[in-house]
Formats: structure tokens, sequence, C-alpha cells
């Protein structure tokens, strides 16, 4: 198995906004939250992060910001996947050059490619860095285009490409990896924790972490520490929260939760919107039971 940039729980981190920008003293809060309730590594500028909307120059900033207030405390995986691969080579040797300890690249999404070209694309960034690389497999946001078998073997042979994210919620997919590379797998989706571990799996990158950083934390621990029924029992007690953030498209539920719970992480940028008044009673509900929300 390839050294894994992290083992545990790792934050897929809202990113807090204003009117006119980043709220930087809110994500410099969050920062010190996550350190302080053992989140194990940091992911900036994750799908959950709302990178999409951000130009290039603010995107950067985030990533620069997050790398040094974290200060090597925990890792740093910087999302750097784009559609274009030269856009990628760009934010992939920027992450590098301000010290992010790893980054996530998804599969190219709208214009999409075939298995020779996604390839082709994770070569050239791999190529252009030295840091190592996780690998983002979630076919739901990206046109159908996933990460075959075959081309996941091809691209294990790279050095600096470690692992994958796996998002498919494929578990018999999952243990064909587990089986056929050395790549280190971590579960993409919270509803898969304990499944993706039982695997091997060395943790997830986690949207739940953001509210129940320490439980996420912990249900991770506990499976390494062989306390197996103990993880399951913790993960099976929080399912219905992962649930609840799920019930429209991410990073919907979570920023709604969180602004709900007083972390003021401002609005969600458009074309998210407002979570309809049925979803959003129903989100109330789940975090009135886990004593989230009075």
């Amino acid at each position: 198995m390839k050294t894994p940039i992290f083992t545990g729980s790792a934050v897929a981190l809202v990113t807090p906004f204003t009117e006119h920008g980043v709220d930087f003293p809110r994500l410099a809060e969050l920062v010190e939250y996550h350190i302080e309730n053992h989140t194990d590594a940091i992911v900036v500028c994750g799908t959950t992060g709302e990178p999409s909307t951000m130009p290039d120059a603010e995107h950067k900033e985030v990533m620069r910001f997050v790398v040094e207030k974290v200060a090597k405390r925990i890792p740093v995986i910087a999302g750097t996947g784009s559609n274009d691969t030269s856009h990628a080579i760009e934010l992939s040797t920027y992450a590098e050059e301000i010290g992010a300890d790893g980054v996530l690249v998804v599969a190219p999404y709208y214009n999409k490619t075939t298995q020779k070209g996604l390839c082709a694309h994770i070569k050239a960034i791999a190529a252009s860095i030295s840091i190592p690389m996780i690998l983002y497999n979630i076919p739901g946001r990206t046109g159908g285009l996933g990460f075959s078998l075959e081309t996941l073997k091809e691209l294990a042979k790279l050095p600096n490409v470690v692992g994958v994210k796996e998002a498919t919620g494929d578990l018999a997919f999952a243990a064909d990896i587990a089986a056929q590379t050395d790549l280190n797998i971590y579960a993409g989706n919270d509803d898969i924790i304990v499944p993706i571990m039982s695997l091997g799996g060395k943790g997830v990158i986690s949207v739940v972490a953001n509210i129940m950083p320490k439980e996420t934390h912990d249900i991770c621990a506990l499976f390494e520490e062989g306390k197996i029924a103990e993880s399951r029992n913790l993960f099976l007690k929080i399912l219905d929260l992962v649930h609840a953030l799920f019930i429209e498209v991410n990073p919907i539920p979570i920023k709604t939760a969180m602004n709900l719970m007083g972390f003021e992480m401002g609005k969600l940028r458009m074309p998210l919107c407002d979570m309809t008044e049925e979803n959003l009673e129903k989100l109330k509900n789940t975090l009135k039971a886990h004593n989230l929300l009075k």
C-alpha cells in the first residue's frame, strides 16, 4: 500500500462568504475549530467549498490562506481539478508552491473524455507536481465519467497518485480497487465510511465532519484501533444526519445547517439556492434530534 496523505477524517471544508467575497476571519476560525476537534486533515476548495464559483485569484487565495493557517499541524489537501488539463496543472503547481500536502483531482466534467483521455489528463497533472494526488471518482458530478478499474490500475503506477476518493457508492467496485491496486481508498460519501474501512480504506473525505468533526474522527479512529462495534455503532447513530445533509445537492444542506447552528457561513453562491421549506424543516428536525439545534 502506498503511503497515505492522511488516515481518518478529512473535512471537505465549507467556504464562508460575505457579499463581497470570502470571509477570511471566519475561515480562520473554522481551521482552528477542526484542529481542536481532532479532524485529521482538511480538504480546501473541494466540491463542498464551492470552488466552481470562485475566480482563479480567489480560489488560489483560499488555498494559500488555509495552508498558512494550518501551518502543518494537519495535512491540507487542495482541490485542484478542472475539465481543462492546463488549468488543473496551473492550480496543482500553485498548490505545491504554497505548501499543500497533496491535491484532490476530479475527472473532467462537461466536456468529459474517454478513459484514454482521462489517463492522459491525470498523467499530465501528476507529472507537473511532486506532491501526492488523490483521484476523485464521482460520476454523478462529471456527466457519468468515472475512473474505470483498468484506468485506476494504470494510474496507480504513477508514484504520486496515492489514493482515490471513492464516491460511486458501489462497494463491489471499491472492493475491486482494494484487491487490484495499492491505492489508499477514502469514502467519498459519508454513508459508507465503515463499509469502505472494512475493505481496508483509510478513512473519509467528509461533509458531515463540518458539524460533527470529533464524531467523524472517532468513527475512523475506533475502526483503526480494532474497536469495530463501537465504530459501527457511532456511524449508525449519525446516519440519519448524513442522509439529511444530502436531501438536496451538496453543499446546500451542510451550509444551511451551519448557518442554523450559528457558524455564520454566509449565503450559497448561485446557481445554488435556498432549500425548499419542506426539506429545511426536515433538516432542522434532524439537527434538533442530534442536539445541534435548539
